[in-house]
């Protein structure tokens, strides 16, 4: 059975590709020949995740599984949440968002938030959808240069690191994205496409 994962990216692909097993043959958006731009116009992660889904099985006729994710900060009401890769502005500047979030903390002492992931699996049967969620806090500074976009100044709960500050493999055994593909992988346990 194929499988598309909506994403050009060869780690995420090989990441849930390695937990997923032998089950489905997993594939990309260049292996079904999607090269546009998938619609990302709802204003939630959820709608973002299933909105990418089904362009890709209505277009392409294949099951598919599409993920969003964002940064959401209580204190701040949520946000960046959906908008979380160009929250400073359409150049999507990793640097240019911490530091936008920073300088929106500078004056509170909550500081708490959470990374949140959702897949949405859509297939001739119908609709999925797993989260992932880690909670933590962000920090006042920068530390660490592993990961990328807010790892450097997001501290999980129970770690007195940041992201950045842990090792791919460490990352990826905690992430949201891990928690969301582990509650994929328990559905396909049971389920088939």
């Amino acid at each position: 059975m194929t499988l598309c994962l909506a994403t050009r990216n060869a780690h995420k692909l090989e990441e849930i590709r390695a937990k997923l097993g032998n089950r489905f043959r997993l594939i990309s958006l260049d292996d079904v020949g999607c090269t546009e731009e998938l619609p990302e116009t709802t204003d939630t992660i959820p709608g973002n995740s299933l909105q990418k889904a089904q362009f890709v099985f209505e277009h392409y006729n294949v099951a598919c599984v599409a993920d969003d994710s964002g940064l959401e900060i209580d204190a701040l009401g949520g946000a960046p949440g959906v908008h979380s890769a160009y929250y400073a502005g359409p150049q999507r500047s990793h640097e240019d968002n911490i530091q936008k979030v920073l300088g929106e903390l500078r004056n509170t002492t909550q500081r708490s938030a959470q990374f949140r992931t959702v897949l949405t699996l859509v297939t001739a049967n119908g609709m999925q959808v797993f989260e992932g969620i880690l909670r933590g806090n962000i920090l006042q500074e920068p530390r660490g240069k592993n990961g990328f976009g807010y790892d450097p100044i997001f501290q999980p709960e129970g770690i007195d690191l940041s992201l950045a500050q842990l090792s791919m493999e460490e990352k990826n055994e905690i992430s949201h994205r891990a928690r969301a593909i582990e509650k994929l992988v328990s559905y396909f346990q049971t389920n088939s496409l």
